[in-house]
């Protein structure tokens, strides 16, 4: 079992701000830094008493924390803040990566290589970006979060930089292969430190607000990216990249403070990082929710990877349709996600919740299968556009929700258990996305076979090894606490 998961059927001890700092009194009570309106080392004073989902448990009302309620105002607008900056550290990547799309073609022409070549760019961006993830996070368990972050972000903007300059095409793999792995200091510390100030529903609520913000990139990237191109050529994506790489790293050098007390990093160097890499592999639950994870994640990768020849080459849409359907895709899975953190997450097991998603996701697959095959005889765009609506909204609580289930099975090792969740992710996906194109462009049962089928796995990993009905593992609606009965 991980280190920090409580163990034992009595009630645990609530996650208070003192836990978050990693202080406590002599007699093992949280000091002032869990208390609404002190301050802590970290610089977030008594932020989780201002966002919903306080760690500490309620206490009586006395003159001083009456006195301490106009700064509630001031504590809301940190929350945003980190809020912001959070979500702008999970958006960066998939800016990096799909803003560039729209100039393709005009690299292709320019340094003078094949297509296939500049897909390339492509690739060694997102294998940097899977990659890095398992170096960052292990970092920031050792040395904090803010100093690795800080680093990644110099060197992420030093190698976008390089990518407007390069040369050639083999400079600008390499440069894009430094720009993931420096980019995915972004999304690997970001789920980190909500694991930091968060646990249990607040966790799985986070993670909702959050893809509101992150799930946007992904359709106005292409959009921006355009624009640019209409002013300036490719090399100016970079440039306009780089710019908000430096807007970001001012940001967080700024605002976003340490939130991993000295007190919770490991010390022990390379063999303490592999033991919490070994001992997050062996946590069965953990795993489980890790790899249902990445295959849900396949599922939404195979959508984004086909989706272009399934709407405009099988069914003659038009790229401005393409496009409007993506956005309303999209809008599906961010409001979906809202639903879910604020309404459901707290009133319905997160666990139901994940496993209702898996099966929508499930039903909206196999239907796709079903009118790729002719079942149906011949159906036009509606019914198969419906189909992808309902699957991708369905995203917006499984995504969200795995990952929260899988980050409070840790608290020490928050850093690799991040990174193991984001790396197993890309990878997966990575692997599912050029299988929906074995067939061809002229049919779409690939897409539904491989959806239907990494959403069967993930079902089958949920089950296998989650085994959420045998586990007496409940979470504490109103503290956010995990507490463990006999079986883990």
């Amino acid at each position: 079992m991980p280190e920090g998961h409580i163990r034992g059927s009595a009630p645990a001890e609530s996650n208070t701000g003192a836990e978050l700092q990693g202080h406590s009194g002599p007699s093992g009570r949280p000091n002032s830094a869990g208390r609404p309106g002190s301050s802590g080392k970290s610089g977030l004073p008594g932020q989780l008493a201002a966002s919903g989902q306080p760690r500490s448990q309620p206490q009586p009302q006395s003159q001083s924390q009456s006195q301490s309620k106009p700064g509630s105002v001031a504590l809301r607008r940190t929350g945003l803040l980190v809020t912001l900056i959070l979500g702008g550290l999970t958006a960066t990547p998939p800016l990096a990566m799909d803003m560039y799309l729209p100039a393709l073609p005009e690299v292709t022409t320019a340094l003078h290589t094949p297509a296939t070549t500049v897909q390339l760019t492509l690739t060694a961006c997102l294998a940097g970006m899977a990659l890095g993830q398992l170096l960052i996070g292990p970092m920031s368990d050792r040395w904090g979060r803010r100093r690795p972050l800080l680093l990644g972000l110099a060197v992420y903007i030093v190698a976008t930089a390089l990518c407007a300059l390069a040369p050639t095409i083999e400079t600008l793999i390499a440069f894009r292969l430094v720009q993931g792995l420096a980019g995915s200091a972004g999304i690997v510390i970001a789920r980190a430190v909500v694991r930091d100030l968060y646990d249990g529903d607040a966790m799985a609520r986070f993670f909702s607000t959050l893809m509101l913000i992150s799930g946007v990139a992904p359709v106005i990237a292409p959009l921006i990216g355009g624009q640019i191109l209409r002013v300036t050529d490719w090399r100016g994506v970079f440039v306009v990249l780089t710019a908000i790489g430096i807007a970001l790293l001012a940001v967080v050098w700024a605002k976003l403070p340490e939130t991993l007390a000295p007190a919770e990093r490991h010390s022990g160097g390379i063999g303490e990082t592999l033991h919490a890499m070994r001992g997050l592999l062996t946590d069965r639950v953990f795993m489980g929710y890790t790899l249902a994870g990445g295959f849900a994640f396949a599922a939404l990768f195979a959508y984004i990877s086909a989706s272009p020849f399934v709407i405009q080459e099988i069914y003659g849409a038009s790229p401005q349709t393409f496009s409007l359907l993506f956005g309303v895709n999209s809008v599906g899975l961010v409001l979906v996600g809202q639903i879910n953190g604020k309404i459901l997450v707290g009133r319905v097991s997160l666990d139901k919740v994940f496993a209702v998603g898996l099966s929508i996701v499930a039903v909206s697959a196999t239907a796709l299968l079903l009118m790729s095959l002719g079942v149906f005889g011949e159906v036009g765009l509606a019914p198969v556009a419906a189909a992808l609506f309902v699957l991708m909204s369905a995203m917006g609580v499984t995504l969200p929700n795995t990952q929260a289930l899988a980050l409070m099975r840790v608290r020490h090792a928050a850093g690799s258990a991040s990174a193991l969740l984001g790396t197993s992710s890309f990878l997966i996906g990575a692997i599912a996305s050029p299988l929906v194109g074995v067939a061809g462009e002229d049919t779409a049962v690939p897409m539904a076979v491989v959806q239907l089928t990494a959403t069967l796995v993930a079902a089958a990993c949920f089950v296998a090894l989650c085994r959420p009905w045998n586990r007496r593992t409940t979470v504490g609606t109103s503290t956010g606490t995990t507490v463990e009965g006999a079986e883990s």
